[in-house]
């Protein structure tokens, strides 16, 4: 994929410079259809407004048009019939419109139409067309974001020499040679704090990874006041991997580690990111202070 115009399913292109040319994206900058939560009220006119939840977003590749030399269209039909079978696990579809560049979805085929007619015999097949199904609705940046935090650590300060080591003592005031040093405040510390910027329209479902060692880590929402806390131990070169989107609480790779949620921990599948930026705190037990531990939140803009 390298330029506005182009659909990629998987590692098939389509598009300019390709054998398969399209002239309309259906349902692709379309909002997905939506289950309505609301309710009629009993004794007033109107309804009580109830959430909306997205369905399955269906996008079509439509009018599209094979291309080849009479002697080859077989096999050009044949590597787009390869392509676009039907599969258990949903793939990568990359459309890229305009100068706003590519966006995805990952999504499965549910049907294919490729006319049988003359245009076997001219090498020219029109009115052929794919029809995606994508479970999750939004549309996302192709590339991932990260944002990582340590857990809050003091300042170091001022270093005031008070060693007893006698005349010596108290703050140098001296320039070092070449005009550099004089007084030293120590290296900066760490407030515990990261900050998230989803650029897009929807909320994302982020992908949160604890590292150890650490006592009960948890991230909080300073916007919304959510949290997702842990009432385990991690030790050093562990990772506790809350997947939002999945609602799965791994560690190491493979143990479940759900059940161990605090009560104030929200459910995961709840825990997104808004659209703009949004303010997290990494905090753990009290006396868990080692500088090692960290948490990672990775995401994609999300877009309706």
């Amino acid at each position: 994929m390298s330029r506005p115009g182009h659909v990629q399913y998987g590692g098939f292109l389509l598009g300019p410079g390709t054998p398969y040319r399209w002239r309309r994206l259906s349902g692709w900058g379309d909002l997905p259809g939506l289950d309505s939560g609301t309710v009629p009220r009993a004794g007033a006119h109107g309804a009580f407004p109830g959430r909306l939840f997205s369905q399955v977003r269906t996008v079509t590749v439509d009018e599209l048009i094979i291309r080849a030399p009479r002697a080859q269209v077989g096999a050009v039909v044949g590597a787009l019939e390869s392509a676009t079978v039907p599969v258990d696990e949903e793939l990568p579809l990359v459309a890229w419109l305009d100068e706003r560049g590519p966006l995805l979805v990952h999504a499965r085929v549910t049907r294919r139409l490729i006319p049988a007619g003359v245009g076997y015999r001219v090498g020219v097949i029109h009115g052929g067309a794919v029809e995606f199904e994508a479970t999750d609705p939004r549309r996302y940046e192709l590339v991932e974001r990260s944002s990582v935090a340590r857990l809050p650590m003091p300042e170091p300060g001022l270093d005031w020499h008070t060693d007893g080591a006698g005349a010596d003592d108290g703050l140098d005031w001296r320039l070092a040679g070449g005009g550099e040093g004089g007084v030293s405040f120590g290296e900066p510390g760490s407030t515990g704090a990261l900050s998230v910027h989803n650029a897009g329209s929807a909320p994302a479902h982020p992908l949160v990874e604890f590292r150890g060692p650490v006592d009960r880590p948890s991230l909080t929402s300073l916007v919304t006041g959510d949290a997702l806390e842990y009432d385990l131990p991690l030790a050093a070169g562990d990772v506790l991997v809350v997947d939002t989107r999945a609602g799965t609480v791994t560690l190491n790779g493979s143990a479940s580690r759900l059940h161990l949620a605090t009560a104030r921990s929200v459910p995961e599948e709840t825990f997104t990111l808004p659209p703009g930026a949004t303010d997290y705190t990494f905090r753990a037990a009290p006396g868990s202070t080692d500088p090692a531990a960290s948490v990672t939140v990775r995401w994609r803009s999300a877009y309706w």
